[in-house]
């Protein structure tokens, strides 16, 4: 198999659904007959490309969206495995690629554990919301932090006593079947071997579609890939 972004992302997230957990530099040099300095460059290229998080200090797969190779607050399950998913949007990217699954996680990754149930495709918890502080044009400033605080609330007061508390500007507020809704689109060809990013001006129709929009869902149409 030739190696490239496309085919890097490819092999990486198929290993996760199959094995839940990231391959590793030296399983992707024997899968693509490639010297492991390679591996890392390419992986570093995705990187740059915004399709992979690596580990700082090794060049290993941290994050390939909806995944998480590293413990985060959003436990998915199903009968073909379990993941740690990066964030709420992200743990609905998870169902996209897998099916069914149970989400378990903490209200703002604080004290109350709720589960969150997709049923023959079918979001069954519908009255959480999602709350996403980092606009869309910043994610990638740091989006293992971003990722971090899209988190699930029952009420829109908590999230105001959350922001307050926390000194996290409050961004938008989003019901989470809504969510689940984008997740489909976002994450529907993550694992198709021909995968790209979105551009600016798809992201941004993306997000049009479902009807966010405003400062937190602006981005440069001119964006190269989003």
């Amino acid at each position: 198999m030739q190696m490239n972004i496309s085919s890097l992302h490819y092999a990486i997230i198929k290993h996760f659904l199959e094995r839940q957990h990231a391959p590793s530099i030296d399983d992707l040099a024997v899968q693509f007959h490639q010297p492991r300095e390679a591996v890392v460059a390419g992986l570093q290229a995705l990187q740059d490309y915004h399709g992979v998080v690596l580990h700082p200090a090794s060049s290993e797969v941290w994050v390939i969206h909806p995944f998480s190779s590293a413990p985060t607050n959003f436990w998915v399950q199903s009968y073909k495995g379990s993941w740690w998913a990066n964030c709420a949007w992200c743990s609905a990217g998870v169902a996209t690629l897998v099916g069914d699954v149970t989400i378990t996680t903490t209200l703002g990754a604080e004290t109350r554990q709720v589960t969150v149930r997709v049923e023959n495709g079918r979001l069954r918890d519908e009255g959480l919301l999602v709350h996403f502080p980092v606009p869309m044009r910043q994610v990638w400033d740091n989006v293992i932090y971003t990722c971090s605080t899209m988190l699930l609330f029952d009420t829109e007061a908590k999230i105001d006593d959350w922001c307050s508390r926390h000194r996290i500007p409050k961004g938008n507020v989003q019901p989470l079947a809504r969510v689940f809704d984008l997740a489909k689109v976002w994450y529907g060809r993550h694992a198709d071997p021909q995968w790209k990013k979105w551009s600016g001006e798809e992201a941004q129709a993306i997000f049009e579609k479902f009807g966010l929009t405003g400062p937190t869902w602006d981005i440069p149409t001119s964006a190269a890939r989003f």
